[in-house]
């Protein structure tokens, strides 16, 4: 098998980099501004990106890390500090976002302490040589935690979802953890209405009943040199949100 860099960009590296970091913390702190007075993701980042002349990778980087408030304390109040002995998951959400990390590829932290990327899925899949690792680490962390069952759900129209299936079933034998995977057309509408759910989408993350931030201390404690962009001028303004209250 190929080795692939899942999500790897060749200008991420200037783009995300240190002389691009004033501009970034800027646009972030204006977008922060106009979502917390109701102005939508799409037509906020195109007026800030078009004043700080952002990339199209710039500008969707800052529209995943960056949420309103209102939403960032419902997100805090339904997250669960324990992991819970059933969990159900954003199959590919969950593991692209692995295999992004063990890429050495760009990783964003956003406003309510998730980690994503910018992979993206645009209706097809491939098992890279990072997936059976990706996978490893998950059901070890699982196990680690006590976790008893584990419902993958992936989506059914993406290509090669039949195949991550039987390999998420294959590398589960004989592992602490039931595991189950169900393909399925709407995974965001099921994982939104339920509870214990493992994703970083912010539709999802909005809508479900409880959610367990997994990705995150799953790359911090097994994939420590993941790199992991982080703005300043957020954590400043997540502070100050903080002491003002709703």
């Amino acid at each position: 098998m190929e080795t692939v860099k899942r999500g790897y960009m060749p200008k991420d590296t200037i783009e995300f980099g240190p002389k691009s970091e004033a501009k970034l913390n800027a646009a972030a702190q204006e977008l922060v501004f106009l979502m917390d007075r109701g102005y939508d993701t799409k037509s906020a980042s195109t007026f800030v990106g078009n004043h700080h002349l952002l990339s199209e990778r710039q500008r969707l980087a800052l529209a995943r890390m960056i949420s309103p408030h209102a939403a960032l304390r419902e997100r805090e109040r339904k997250r669960l500090r324990k992991g819970p002995q059933a969990l159900v998951l954003d199959g590919f959400n969950t593991i692209i976002t692995l295999e992004v990390a063990l890429s050495g590829s760009l990783l964003l932290e956003g406003m309510d302490g998730t980690i994503r990327d910018l992979a993206g899925l645009r209706g097809s899949y491939r098992i890279v040589d990072k997936t059976v690792r990706a996978i490893e680490l998950l059901l070890g962390r699982m196990e680690a935690l006590g976790v008893k069952e584990a419902l993958f759900y992936l989506d059914q129209q993406v290509s090669n979802s039949g195949r991550l299936r039987a390999l998420l079933l294959d590398k589960a034998e004989g592992c602490s953890v039931q595991v189950q995977v169900e393909l399925h057309p709407s995974v965001d509408g099921v994982l939104s209405r339920l509870e214990n759910v493992v994703t970083t989408d912010a539709i999802i993350l909005d809508k479900c009943g409880s959610w367990y931030n997994l990705n995150r201390e799953l790359i911090e404690e097994t994939v420590p040199e993941a790199w992991v962009f982080r703005l300043e001028s957020l954590k400043i303004w997540n502070e100050t949100a903080a002491m003002e209250g709703p």
